[in-house]
């Protein structure tokens, strides 16, 4: 690994332990990795801490996990700078990533892009004021056949329009919890009626 580490100075907690519940888990987890090979827990155990420091890793977090899986620290910053699903800095309570790679460029991902910014007044890479929202581009997220599409989370929302992706971030701002998956009523990935190549057989 050979990500770019960068760490604020005296960002986060100064020391970090994973809660009862949490610490439980870690142990799960680690428990699914035969001897000698719980180091391949590192990551999962990366997600679990991110979870429980509202969203982002901070350097005292990997030196705990490093700690607990007899890495050096090092190893842990690689892992942590290279994935962008990790955090090492503060983010909004929501993530908002809009993919703008071809498919959903395709179908008006510049659009989307457009909405958010203008309803949040925020661009890309920054996070509203209130601590709410970080707004991201980002690479595909693998469901081009329903683009334009966004991930909050670990929420995939789909058939975006400048409109609907307005509506999804007013929901998460009321403290709602929208459907994930398409937004325009189809179910998963199948045509629209509009568009369907050929109709079912009728059974008699």
């Amino acid at each position: 690994m050979t990500g770019k580490i960068h760490f604020k100075e005296n960002s986060g907690p100064s020391v970090f332990a994973f809660t009862t519940e949490n610490f439980r888990h870690a142990q799960q987890i680690i428990g699914r990795y035969p001897e000698g090979k719980v180091q391949s827990a590192l990551m999962p155990l990366l997600t679990l801490a991110q979870k429980q420091n509202a969203g982002w890793l901070p350097k005292s977090a990997m030196d705990y996990i490093a700690m607990m899986l007899a890495l050096p620290p090092v190893r842990v910053y690689e892992v942590a700078s290279f994935y962008t699903m990790y955090n090492l800095e503060p983010v909004g309570r929501y993530v908002i990533e809009l993919c703008t790679t071809t498919p959903c460029w395709l179908r008006g991902s510049d659009a989307i892009v457009a909405a958010c910014e203008k309803h949040l007044g925020i661009k890309c890479g920054e996070t509203t004021v209130d601590g709410q929202f970080t707004l991201r581009e980002v690479e595909c997220l693998g469901a081009c056949v329903n683009a334009p599409m966004c991930q909050v989370d670990e929420g995939y929302y789909e058939d975006l329009t400048p409109e609907s992706v307005v509506k999804l971030i007013d929901a998460f701002a009321n403290g709602e919890a929208p459907p994930v998956g398409p937004q325009n009523g189809r179910k998963s990935s199948e045509p629209l009626a509009a568009f369907a190549t050929s109709k079912p057989m009728e059974h008699k």
